[in-house]
């Protein structure tokens, strides 16, 4: 990995910490003692005790702002390195509930013309005008860029000409235009010049990002991960990813996954699929539409998967590698759902409660079973799941800053969600019942911290007797961060998140996928495989948002501490009777909102136990997120899932 960037920075600041040689000077007002009654701080300023005087990051970003002036090879370097225009959107208010009322007085007024308008990712800004594109990178990075086009925003939008404008119509939109990945921030507003008593014109204004994504994920000198994809192809919203991992443990040293997603009006979206990995590959295609908004009345999906592995039966004695077995099977699945509205007794605000009911059918065909020679043959047959869930939902949806970005506006979801689940597996081997339960809750504080969990439960249980409780699983999930911390120009906060998968009297075979990245450690890569069919994963962060900006992305310091318990019972139970996996580390985050790639992360990490490396250590690049949310709108019905 080259590091000649980052060195040549360090020099750079530490030569204009050191400033230029001064002469001394002669002040003729120093020559006769002020009146002490009169004098005042501006005739002549105290100077400050240099014992006492503190590290003043302002004055080094003064010093840095007026050396990018100066007509030298490294003035004009640092002018293009460095952004010093303070953003307005850091200065500008910040509405607590992101679903305000300031348009109640246009509600049921007729949609008389909508305009929409879209700027490009580089040098515009929706909070002020007057910015436009000046440096040769912006201008550069524009010129690649598709921008969106006008279709795909009315595709998002949840009201259309001719029709009457429904409350939270115009806030809603905003936040769904925000929410999809080709789009970094949006407007939606009443014109007020041209409203009447009863029509009104929409204004729709939309930023992009760079949509083009690229990465690079370095694991050692001959393994590692690379990404490439668009998530605004065309300027249409049609979603590319690809990632290809190599050096891998043999007999099969490389990994592909990718996917294309293509939207379409009413909020559907199909995708095809493709993954394949040591004893693992799997396809499919797809066509869903959840429940995107609070006001969704109709969800549903249809998707087909066709999946090929080798599976491990049973655990072996120790120091001998897992006796793998080939298992081919197809899964065609559907399911739709309805949400009902709730009575409200305020005019002109739907109450955000919801009671909703889903059904879903799940048909498995399986081509090719394992066949041991010395155990029973599993337990893997046709069968077809019927499941139906009925559940309570409430979506609320908060603003913030600071929290993956760097001063831009963020939507964070709270809200109450409680469902239960039953169904029937039908089959002509062994005939089970199937139960699960799920709660999750979240709360945003006026200060700005977060707290979400979730239990969920499910299990199936033999119709035969005697019946007997199998495949179950207890999932658990923790997500929390501090308010935003202020020192100077500086901002930290605190994220804590865990999640854990325990599973309880599973099937042979049945394993997790690990304990690397987003299923546990972050950089983690071990020396063997770990086997895991329980897992219980604690994560902590600290970042530090600093002003600092270089080539559009801003600057963030972390500290990072994780920790993982893993069980390799064959069946699972409880993860914490062995010693568990941790990782703790220090990097630095760039963040650029104006991509699609927007998080790239240089981070090193100390690793006791399980790493590769014989002395724990490893530096690597990540693109990971510090923590997702979770949004409260009731999925398909469905088992929990165990991967």
């Amino acid at each position: 990995m080259n590091f000649r960037g980052p060195v040549l920075l360090v020099f750079l600041l530490l030569g204009l910490l050191a400033g230029p040689a001064r002469a001394q000077s002669f002040d003729p007002r120093s020559a006769v003692p002020p009146d002490s009654l009169k004098a005042k701080l501006e005739i002549l300023p105290q100077r400050p005790d240099s014992l006492r005087q503190r590290f003043d990051e302002q004055r080094l970003l003064n010093r840095l702002q007026a050396y990018s002036r100066r007509k030298t090879i490294a003035g004009r370097a640092a002018s293009a390195l460095f952004n010093f225009t303070r953003r307005q959107e850091e200065q500008a208010g910040l509405d607590a509930v992101l679903l305000d009322r300031q348009f109640d007085r246009h509600n049921f007024k007729i949609v008389r013309r909508i305009n929409i308008r879209t700027l490009d990712a580089f040098g515009y800004n929706l909070a002020d005008s007057a910015r436009v594109p000046r440096t040769v990178l912006e201008k550069g990075g524009n010129a690649l860029h598709i921008k969106t086009a006008r279709s795909r925003i009315r595709q998002v939008l949840l009201f259309r000409s001719g029709q009457q404008l429904e409350p939270q119509a115009l806030a809603e939109s905003e936040r769904l235009l925000r929410q999809t990945p080709e789009i970094l921030d949006a407007r939606v507003l009443v014109n007020e010049r041209t409203t009447t008593r009863d029509s009104v014109d929409i204004e729709v204004l939309t930023k992009d990002v760079f949509s083009i994504t690229a990465g690079v994920e370095v694991g050692t000198a001959t393994s590692g991960v690379i990404t490439a994809g668009d998530d605004n192809f065309l300027g249409q919203g049609h979603q590319l990813a690809n990632s290809y991992s190599y050096g891998r443990d043999l007999p099969q040293t490389w990994a592909y996954q990718g996917s294309y997603t293509a939207p379409f009006r009413h909020f559907l979206f199909a995708q095809a699929r493709y993954r394949n990995e040591n004893n693992y590959r799997s396809a499919g295609v797809s066509l869903t539409r959840d429940f995107y908004s609070p006001s969704t009345r109709y969800a549903g999906a249809i998707s087909f998967n066709a999946y090929d592995q080798n599976v491990g039966l049973q655990a072996p004695p120790a120091g001998q590698q897992y006796v793998l077995y080939p298992l081919r099977n197809y899964v065609q699945d559907a399911w739709v759902g309805r949400a009902l509205r709730l009575r409200s007794y305020d005019l002109g605000y739907e109450n955000p409660g919801r009671i909703i009911v889903a059904a879903r059918v799940i048909n498995t065909n399986f081509t090719v079973t394992p066949q041991p020679t010395d155990a029973p043959p599993p337990d893997y047959h046709n069968g077809t799941l019927l499941l139906g869930t009925v559940g309570y939902s409430v979506r609320r949806y908060y603003k913030a800053r600071y929290l993956f970005g760097f001063g831009r506006t963020e939507d964070v979801p709270t809200g109450t969600l409680m469902s239960f689940t039953a169904g029937y597996d039908v089959n002509s081997v062994l005939p089970r019942r199937y139960f699960n339960a799920r709660i999750a809750a979240a709360s945003f504080s006026a200060r700005g911290s977060y707290l979400y969990g979730a239990v969920d439960f499910g299990s199936f249980q033999t119709v035969n007797q005697p019946r007997v409780w199998q495949q179950g699983l207890l999932g658990t999930e923790l997500t929390a961060f501090t308010r935003l911390y202020q020192i100077g120009n500086w901002q930290y906060r605190h994220f804590l998140s865990s999640r854990g998968t325990i599973g309880l009297n599973r099937n042979p075979g049945d394993l997790l996928q690990g304990i690397t990245n987003d299923r546990g450690l972050r950089g983690f890569s071990p020396g063997q495989p770990i086997i895991a069919t329980s897992r219980f994963v604690v994560n902590y962060e600290t970042t530090l948002f600093t002003p600092l900006s270089l080539l559009g992305f801003r600057l963030a310091g972390i500290a990072f501490a994780d920790a993982a318990w893993v069980s390799d019972q064959p069946r699972g139970g409880t993860p914490f009777a062995n010693s568990p996996y941790t990782a703790f580390g220090l990097g630095l985050r760039f963040r650029n909102e104006f991509t699609a790639l927007r998080t790239f992360q240089l981070l090193i990490g100390y690793y006791p136990r399980g790493l590769a490396t014989p002395n724990g250590i490893k530096m690597f690049e990540s693109t990971r997120e510090t923590v997702t949310f979770n949004d409260f709108g009731l999925g398909p019905p469905g088992t929990a899932p165990y991967q």
